[in-house]
């Protein structure tokens, strides 16, 4: 999630729970001190009927019918003397209208100039405040809801401009590649967190750019020193070999230190490969046909490996093509099926299966292969003296470099499947 998005949807939450909170205190706040106005004027009109009737001991006898109304009864002593007064809400019945109308009752004690008890129970018709509670009810949720509809959408409006500097360093970041030169970035806004930012990425980047560029001349300037000296020895080897007085064992020397010098040499060349790739310098794609390089390949191999007496057969569903460095795309394929050639058994069966975004390299085997260790480098899944234990981690660093999905199973025979980016 986008800090963008993460940071306005908490802050909606928040809004939405304060107004709600707030409007729901506000409602019975208004609620409160509407009841509180009604008990008040049931109180101002008890006031005045008993005012009246202390003046006027006939009017004991009256009722008054109208929704404005008022009824007297006489009560006991006892019943005087436990009596509280209260409110509450309930319906009279209007024969005018032939319907129950909401009012506010109230019932209260007094005594009249007969020094006798009588209670006094007012109804004050309810409709208006009703009515007034149910208008205050929409307009506060009307209230409410364009309320918080104009927080959210201005606090997003907000938030979109407080971040736009950072969503531009984010795009830079995307188009930063080591060796290549960087987009241009202005670090000045009127965020100081963001200048300090934006300064920081500049002078990673300026670091990150130097040290890519010491550690590709080192590598590069170990790997062509490494060469020459080992160019030497070899040649060297090569002449000590051509002497008539070598016996025997001296020849089987020297032939063993040649075919540790030669693997000396493709280990070096294989590390400058790895490391090439890792820093991303193989920067030009085409369209490649791997059922070409497979094709050539195949051939070529079975040749050098004519001793192992191999047998091949290459299952063309669909032409398939990747958007890859061309050379890369052949160190793929070619270490997978070496890999394949050299660790199965004299005799044994290479299958090559393309389809339009897969390729699967299948030969035999013994044993399943550690799925952990197998791309390490320098682990070896066989006893092949030869091999430089590089060959499958180069093959998963190209593809990685391409999201290219490489997998393995065994079922009796090793597969590695290569599953294309669409």
């Amino acid at each position: 999630m986008k800090l963008l998005r993460y940071t306005h949807l908490n802050l909606s939450l928040l809004l939405f729970l304060l107004l709600g909170g707030w409007g729901t205190f506000f409602y019975f706040a208004v609620i409160d001190e509407v009841m509180d106005e009604t008990d008040d004027a049931l109180a101002n009109y008890r006031d005045i009927i008993v005012g009246k009737i202390l003046a006027d001991s006939t009017l004991l006898a009256s009722e008054d019918r109208v929704i404005h109304s008022y009824s007297i009864r006489p009560l006991g002593p006892e019943e005087a003397e436990d009596y509280r007064e209260r409110f509450y809400d309930a319906e009279v019945y209007i024969e005018t209208e032939d319907e129950f109308e909401p009012v506010r009752v109230m019932k209260s004690c007094f005594m009249a100039s007969d020094l006798k008890y009588y209670e006094l129970e007012l109804r004050l018709s309810t409709l208006e405040r009703d009515d007034l509670i149910a208008a205050i009810f929409k307009h506060l949720v009307a209230l409410y809801v364009v309320l918080l509809g104009c927080l959210v959408f201005s606090t997003r409006a907000i938030l979109k401009s407080v971040f736009r500097p950072l969503d531009r360093l984010l795009e830079w970041l995307k188009h930063v590649t080591p060796g290549q030169p960087a987009p241009p970035l202005d670090p000045h806004t009127r965020i100081l967190e963001f200048r300090t930012l934006n300064r920081a990425a500049l002078d990673m980047h300026e670091r990150a750019e130097k040290a890519y560029r010491e550690q590709k001349e080192f590598i590069e300037n170990a790997s062509h020193e490494l060469q020459t000296p080992l160019a030497i020895v070899r040649g060297k080897l090569e002449l000590l070999a051509d002497h008539d007085n070598l016996t025997g064992e001296e020849l089987k020397e020297i032939d063993d230190m040649y075919r540790s010098l030669n693997r000396a040499v493709q280990l070096n060349k294989s590390l400058l490969l790895l490391s090439r790739i890792q820093n991303g310098q193989f920067s030009q794609t085409t369209e490649v046909d791997l059922n070409q390089h497979v094709r050539q390949i195949v051939e070529l191999l079975s040749e050098v490996y004519e001793e192992k007496q191999m047998t091949y057969a290459i299952q063309e569903n669909g032409t398939c093509t990747a958007r890859m460095d061309e050379s890369l795309a052949h160190t793929l394929l070619n270490n997978l099926i070496k890999n394949a050639i050299v660790h199965s058994p004299d005799g044994g069966h290479i299958d090559v299966r393309l389809d339009c975004r897969e390729v699967e390299i299948s030969n035999d085997g013994t044993a399943a292969l550690d799925p952990q260790r197998m791309f390490s480098r320098f682990h070896k899944g066989g006893t092949h003296k030869e091999s430089t234990g590089l060959g499958l981690s180069i093959a998963q660093s190209i593809a990685s470099l391409y999201h290219i999905g490489i997998g393995y199973r065994y079922d009796g025979r090793h597969h590695f499947l290569l599953k294309l980016a669409n």
